[in-house]
């Protein structure tokens, strides 16, 4: 009785092991471990011009999600604590910025020289912006470019539960 009962828990616990190592299969084939980094990847096209736009914390706890600068997708980081859109200075080549006057930023890694600039279009999801002010950074690593307050300020910006709502002011 106790081998068939033990042989009876051996074959179920060898089931469950198959079906967790298939469940975890399929959650990778299906992107789990990107849905996780890049959660708010849907910004892009979930939103018609005008409409809010909520974003999730990436694993890192950051607010990443794909926009526009000038019509051409980059990826953007949202950084309440940066004054300008600051892109970095590969970047700003690709997209044609011209640089404006020189200028002195203070970033975590220090103080850096940079360019200030003029983006024609910022676009997060359906928010939109004509004429942000912008800095050309160099030293920044990556395509990343950090959304700052000159185009956050346009916007009414709500925090609860992990997550940030982005939205036009009321009239």
């Amino acid at each position: 009785m106790r081998s068939l009962d033990a042989q009876r828990g051996g074959i179920v616990m060898m089931l469950l092991f198959w079906i967790v190592l298939l469940g975890a299969g399929t959650w990778l084939i299906d992107g789990g471990f990107t849905k996780l980094s890049t959660p708010n990847a849907h910004v892009v096209n979930a939103s018609p011009d005008g409409a809010p736009v909520t974003l999730k914390r990436n694993r890192s706890g950051h607010f990443e999600a794909p926009g526009e600068i000038n019509g051409e997708p980059v990826t953007f980081l949202l950084d309440t604590g940066a004054t300008y859109v600051n892109v970095p200075q590969e970047l700003a080549a690709r997209l044609a910025l011209v640089p404006g006057r020189s200028a002195w930023f203070n970033t975590a890694n220090g103080r850096v020289q940079g360019n200030l600039t003029e983006l024609d279009e910022v676009v997060l999801g359906g928010l939109r912006a004509q004429s942000v002010q912008g800095s050309i950074s160099p030293g920044m690593e990556h395509d990343t470019v950090l959304l700052g307050m000159s185009f956050l300020n346009l916007f009414a910006i709500e925090m609860a539960d992990g997550e940030m709502r982005l939205r036009l002011p009321a009239p």
